[in-house]
């Protein structure tokens, strides 16, 4: 029942921000050497690892481009927009929760690394939530109404999975439970 209530924050809270990206295009949002490592990567926890330092990077990348910022020549993420950035951010949080979600499926030694997956996730949603503000304000700034409702989107889906995270530890076995009433 725990795992279910888990699983349904998660991917409730992917479906729930569908719209426009849905509609446009998809365009491959890993970098192909992502992709080796998240191959390579065999636990979950390494795997959200990579995961979340791909989608810091299109955060922080965003954040410069934003700014006014050059991306050298050859960076990975060079022929990229801003807009780009934020979408691949949003579906690589969407991949975090397809792979917690087959774990969920299929408990096993897997679950084992569960907890710091989860961990790594809140830790990296709570920074991202700081980021995504500042692009939020960036983009107000300079009218990218676009980028904009690609920001409330992220926003959105990096709630739910920080919610999710939370939920998760919560329930993870040996975790004090953080309802302190009676003590």
């Amino acid at each position: 029942m725990q795992r279910l209530v888990l699983l349904s924050l998660l991917t409730l809270s992917a479906a729930g921000v569908l719209t426009a990206l849905e509609a446009s295009p998809e365009k491959e949002y890993l970098t192909d050497k992502e992709i080796a490592k998240i191959q390579d990567a065999q636990e979950i926890d390494e795997r959200v690892k990579i995961y979340m330092e791909a989608a810091a990077l299109r955060l922080k990348t965003a954040e410069d481009r934003l700014a006014g910022k050059e991306i050298p020549e050859g960076d990975p993420l060079e022929f990229f927009t801003t807009e780009d950035m934020l979408d691949g951010y949003y579906r690589i949080l969407r991949s975090v929760m397809f792979n917690l979600d087959d774990v969920f499926q299929k408990p096993g030694p897997r679950w084992e690394r569960l907890g710091k997956a989860l961990k790594t996730l809140k830790g990296a949603t709570s920074s991202a939530d700081k980021e995504l503000k500042i692009l939020k304000k960036m983009a107000e700034e300079k009218q990218k109404e676009e980028l904009w409702n690609l920001v409330n989107q992220a926003i959105d889906i990096t709630h739910g999975a920080y919610e999710g995270a939370e939920y998760g530890l919560s329930k993870q076995p040996g975790t004090p439970t953080t309802d302190r009433k009676g003590r």
